[in-house]
């Protein structure tokens, strides 16, 4: 070790066990002299690197940077988080490749899980004020980078993972809904697993299950495809490793691959969404001695959760009985004053029926009367001539009714054809201005033929052509001469000409355009005037059946699946997640429904 090397390393080690300076103002400047080393010493061998960090180890220095250093409040410290982050990064380098001596044991229990400790708190720090209201954006720069400091740290030292799988500042992180913390933290054991191809074997099943819970959650509440591909790539990492991981994956989360196959294809990693799905389909082998029997506890767990529903159901309708009694009572009075009123409407149609029967029968008692008592008032040679009188008025009267009769029946009649004729015009007309649109969209462009100007004779148009020409001779142009002039002219020709010849394929694109938004209105206008299923007809339902066979699968596909749904029993019904129903039965169901509902869809013609 050289002179200066020494005098460093001295002078390192009395600023850290100083007392005289606040722990405020000894940071930086532990920091500023640990750069200094580092970058001096980066260009010499690895063993003269690895031996310097053993002597920050055995002096104490790694010690006070991540039990005291990390642990500071660095609003009050010059430079801030930043100052925490390059600290950060320098403690995580600084514990990896170091050459130890005998100490191995104080280094990798006491060391190495302080460190992983105090990097997972100040990421959490960072987190928190990234996320708060008043956070600033680079807080969120500075957490990545301390989270890439623990990666780097867990490349080197596998068995970390648990004690961060089971530290609460992780855990923090991982009940964090912000879609970057999640993509920090998928992409944290995305390359951790790539880099170290046997730490799914060293982890346990409690942790495991923890990493690809998480994995599994970040991919299905969100539609960034830099998380879902690390999500992706994961699992078919930790898949691909170990046999008992992928049945574990199997096992865990039912439906899956469905999942993956839904949501993520298209996004730029459809080889890795095929091979993992391959590899869920696959079936993997179980031990001799593996029976189907579910464990103890979860067996217990059911029935616990089971008993809680029926006593939940229970204690609800008695709790609803007599407000149930009370409904019932109520509707047997209401219907019972319902039959009543109407008896008693019945029985007042009844009466005023005989009361108009009496008084007509009196008003023609009466009128036969009035009609004997004018015959025995008139002479007997007059008699006939009133009985003809009469007679004719009352054809009159018979007549009037039934013109007015006749009129009104006639004009309902014109009403209707009038209405009709009146919508047979505006159809017409909004077809023909429709078509008139139409032809002109589809009409080529048509040049406007070159107007000369106005009021120029020829011999006037020649001389002042001449004029240009001399002046143009005489004033020569000392930016462009005349062949650039002709070839910039010819070129802005091809240009317009180019441009014209454009302008019809934009026409097509944009009444392509207007026809899929006119189609696209017909179906809405369609499902909003749709009648209900229960006085719909066969001409009704052909109206929403697609023409697209694979579109109309799908429609069948859909509605097999929700009517599936609807027959599981209440225990399946007890979750908030997708219901999916055993293939055996669906592939029975589909067959048999598929002659029930041919080719129903319900999203437009």
């Amino acid at each position: 070790m050289s002179l200066a090397r020494k005098d460093t390393d001295a002078g390192l080690r009395a600023l850290v066990a100083s007392t005289n300076i606040k722990p405020e103002q000894k940071v930086p400047q532990v920091l500023s002299k640990l750069q200094d080393i580092l970058n001096r010493i980066s260009v010499q061998d690895d063993r003269e690197l690895g031996a310097f960090k053993n002597s920050l180890f055995s002096h104490g220095i790694l010690q006070y940077c991540a039990g005291v250093a990390l642990k500071l409040n660095y609003a009050k410290i010059e430079g801030g988080y930043a100052t925490a982050t390059q600290l950060a990064e320098i403690l995580s380098s600084c514990c990896v490749g170091v050459d130890m001596g005998g100490d191995t044991e104080a280094f990798h229990r006491q060391l190495l899980p302080s460190v992983t400790d105090s990097l997972l708190s100040l990421a959490s720090r960072l987190m928190n004020r990234a996320l708060a209201g008043n956070g600033q954006p680079e807080m969120f720069r500075f957490f990545k980078k301390v989270m890439g400091s623990v990666c780097w740290l867990l490349k080197a030292h596998g068995h970390l993972a648990t004690q961060v799988l089971q530290s609460d500042h992780y855990e923090r992180m991982l009940m964090s809904e912000e879609e970057r913390v999640g993509t920090v933290c998928v992409s944290l054991w995305h390359q951790l697993l790539t880099a170290n191809s046997e730490l799914v074997a060293g982890l346990g099943k409690g942790p495991l299950s923890v990493i690809l819970d998480d994995v599994v959650y970040r991919m299905a509440h969100t539609s960034n495809p830099v998380v879902g591909g690390a999500a992706v790539r994961t699992l078919l990492l930790v898949a691909r490793q170990q046999e008992s991981a992928l049945q574990l994956i199997i096992h865990r989360f039912k439906g899956l691959e469905g999942m993956i196959g839904r949501e993520w294809r298209g996004r730029g990693f459809d080889e890795e969404v095929d091979q993992l799905i391959k590899l869920l389909h696959r079936e993997v082998p179980k031990p001799a001695d593996h029976t189907e029997t579910w464990p103890e506890e979860c067996v217990r767990a059911a029935c616990v959760i089971q008993a809680a529903w029926r006593s939940y159901q229970t204690r609800r309708r008695v709790k609803n009985l007599p407000r149930a009694v009370r409904s019932l009572q109520r509707s047997f009075r209401e219907r019972r004053r319902r039959r009543a009123q109407q008896a008693q409407a019945v029985c007042w149609e009844e009466e005023l029926r005989l009361q108009l029967c009496v008084r007509r029968q009196r008003a023609r008692r009466e009128f036969h009367q009035k009609q004997l008592q004018l015959l025995q008032l008139l002479p007997p040679g007059q008699v006939q001539q009133y009985l003809g009188e009469v007679e004719r008025q009352a054809a009159i009267q018979i007549q009037r009714v039934w013109r007015g009769h006749r009129e009104r029946r006639n004009f309902q009649q014109r009403r209707n054809t009038h209405t009709q004729h009146r919508a047979a015009v505006v159809l017409q007309r909004t077809v023909l201005r429709f078509l008139k649109r139409r032809r002109a969209e589809k009409a080529p462009p048509s040049l406007s033929p070159w107007i000369g100007p106005r009021g120029l004779t020829d011999s006037r148009r020649a001389e002042l052509k001449r004029e240009v020409e001399e002046h143009i001779a005489l004033h020569p142009s000392s930016v462009v001469s005349l062949e650039g002039s002709r070839e910039l002219h010819a070129k802005t020709q091809a240009l317009l000409l180019q441009h014209l010849q454009g302008r019809e394929a934009e026409l097509r694109e944009h009444t392509h355009t207007h026809a899929l938004l006119a189609q696209i209105n017909t179906d809405l206008e369609l499902l909003l005037n749709a009648p209900s299923l229960s006085v719909a007809t066969v001409t009704d339902c052909d109206v929403f059946r697609s023409r697209s066979a694979p579109v109309a699968a799908r429609a069948r596909q859909s509605h097999n699946a929700l009517l599936q749904a609807g027959r599981l029993p209440w225990w399946k019904m007890l979750g908030d997640g997708d219901i999916t129903c055993p293939e055996s039965e669906s592939a029975h169901k589909d067959h048999r429904l598929e002659a029930e509902f041919n080719s129903l869809y319900l999203g437009g013609s």
